[in-house]
């Protein structure tokens, strides 16, 4: 390996370091330098998408079922707004997902020339729909930057981040790190004194219910375990297959109708593990649900199963 390389070759690298096996995205001219490294080193899968949002739904959906990291490339300006709502589908369901966009050369950053696909205030957009959202403002920055953006984007709660790199940067050349690793990400812990209150406090239940949500995804097993000892399960949209649909504890997700909510009359518990209660779920929060409610830290669940 020579001592140098290009910034879109070493974003390639630290990629596959970090697991990622296929990427979705479209091509561009302010992209080009990360997709060729990502072609010339064969080791990532790029499948290309007609649209940005497309290639970010793709990403979505990958990462949810593999339980990895999402990688969906676009160009800057209109490329990077097409991909705000397939962007906000993924902050709703907590997707760790890499958004990377391009952008357009340093020298004309946030000086209103009008330059080709420039958008103004572009991070400004990333923010609103991202989970996090950096620019690269220097060739030294660059890795750094897009390592951070990793961690956070698989740091529970987990959820996409954007980052922008400008199309100078990309091509620039840089020195190889010496430590080119995924970024460490501190797993959650339980509390053991909170985890023996909720165990003394359900003790005594006779009728208990799981709720489950999207932050359950990687709780199979601590789930299963819970419902052998006699809970059954509900579950929010995000939560459903947590527990195969078709099992007997389970009644599934879209459980806003009377004869549930007769049902929740009969239980004595309910724990919430992953879910925000949204809503739309909930009949606009005035779901009757059953008494007491706990909420539980998913992620230091699914971290201690």
């Amino acid at each position: 390996m020579s001592e140098k390389t290009t910034v879109g070759e070493l974003v390639a690298a630290f990629l596959e370091q970090c697991g990622v096996r296929i990427t979705f995205g479209v091509i561009s001219i302010h992209n080009m330098p990360i997709l060729d490294a990502i072609g010339r080193r064969g080791k990532i899968r790029y499948v290309g998408a007609r649209g940005e949002a497309g290639a970010v739904n793709m990403a979505d959906g990958l990462a949810r079922v593999s339980g990895g990291l999402g990688v969906a490339f676009t160009s800057t300006g209109t490329a990077a707004g097409n991909a705000a709502g397939a962007m906000v589908e993924a902050l709703t369901a907590g997707t760790a997902l890499l958004h990377i966009t391009g952008q357009i050369e340093t020298d004309y950053l946030d000086r209103g020339f009008a330059c080709i696909y420039e958008a103004p205030d572009q991070l400004s957009m990333l923010r609103s729909i991202s989970k996090a959202a950096y620019r690269v403002r220097s060739i030294e920055t660059a890795f750094p930057t897009i390592r951070e953006a990793v961690r956070v984007a698989l740091t529970a709660p987990s959820g996409p981040v954007s980052v922008e790199i400008p199309i100078d940067i990309q091509a620039a050349l840089v020195d190889w790190p010496a430590d080119l690793a995924a970024p460490h990400v501190s797993p959650l812990t339980h509390d053991s004194a909170r985890v023996a209150q909720l165990a003394d406090a359900l003790a005594s239940k006779k009728r208990p219910l799981l709720w489950l949500g999207g932050g359950t995804r990687r709780a199979r097993a601590a789930v299963e375990r819970l419902v052998a000892l006699g809970f059954g399960v509900v579950t929010s949209v995000q939560g459903r297959g947590v527990l195969p649909e078709d099992h007997p504890a389970t009644l599934g997700a879209f459980n806003v109708h009377p004869a549930v909510e007769s049902f929740y009359r009969t239980c004595d518990a309910l724990v919430v593990v992953g879910s925000r209660l949204r809503g739309n779920e909930t009949l606009k929060y005035k779901l009757a649900l059953p008494q007491p409610l706990f909420r539980v830290d998913a992620d230091a669940l699914a971290d201690n199963r």
